[in-house]
């Protein structure tokens, strides 16, 4: 399965597709509203997600969908439009995609609803659990979901996810997610940690006390022998990890 990382990797090449195929629809409708030539816009769309699956493998399927389009919008003539993306959106669920013209008597610009859906397997809940349950091996199964429809990763090992505990109740068929799950404590104040510190291409470790709870994915201050201390988070049993 396609990781969410790899996915936005992914997501990259596809948008460079897309943009590639919209550039390319010359003149648009006189005067008309964006549907006269969505048909076109969907074909580009597809064409590209096409050539995104080919990097996501066979387990995951990847699927684009052009919102609706005002249906009183009415363009001026355009003999070159470009798409563009919106400022601090990304290509990943629910999204935007902007359309402006260039070259034409009427420069405009309009946006278009856009969702992309990223199908595959997952651990999804049996049954409906409550908050506090602990996790068994008969609540979990695999089934198909869509990663792009929340944000958090997904699990598709059991073994990772039994004994954890429940941080909020799950519907049947949810997908197990990183904020369904209550965070561990790996040490309490005071005790002896494994620090390790990591570079581009190199880690050093090394030892020291923590000064607070080490708390899953939270950071936390730790002291060495002589007098230093450094902040970083906590990974595992008694381990800190900094980012240099």
């Amino acid at each position: 399965m396609c990781n969410r990382p790899t996915l936005l990797q992914c997501s990259a090449r596809w948008l460079a597709a897309l943009l590639l195929g919209l550039h390319g629809l010359g003149a648009l409708a006189q005067g008309q509203g964006l549907d006269a030539w969505r048909q076109m816009l969907q074909q580009t769309a597809t064409s590209a997600v096409t050539q995104l699956n080919q990097g996501l493998g066979s387990s995951a399927r990847v699927m684009v969908e052009l919102g609706q389009a005002d249906p009183r919008l009415r363009l001026a003539p355009c003999q070159r439009a470009e798409p563009y993306l919106l400022p601090g959106l990304r290509l990943w669920g629910r999204s935007r995609i902007g359309l402006r013209c260039v070259e034409g008597p009427t420069r405009w610009n309009v946006t278009l609803p856009l969702t992309v859906h990223v199908i595959a397997p997952a651990l999804v809940a049996t049954g409906p659990l409550d908050a506090g349950t602990p996790l068994l091996a008969e609540h979990l199964r695999l089934a198909d979901v869509d990663l792009a429809a929340e944000p958090g990763a997904v699990y598709t090992d059991a073994a990772a996810l039994l004994g954890r505990t429940l941080a909020r109740p799950l519907q049947a068929g949810e997908a197990l997610r990183p904020d369904r799950l209550r965070q561990r404590q790996w040490f309490v104040a005071g005790a002896q940690v494994k620090v390790v510190a990591r570079g581009d291409g190199f880690a050093i470790a090394g030892e020291g006390q923590a000064l607070g709870q080490g708390i899953e994915g939270q950071d936390v201050r730790v002291r060495f022998e002589n007098g230093r201390t450094v902040t970083g988070r906590a990974v595992g049993e008694r381990e800190v990890e900094v980012l240099l």
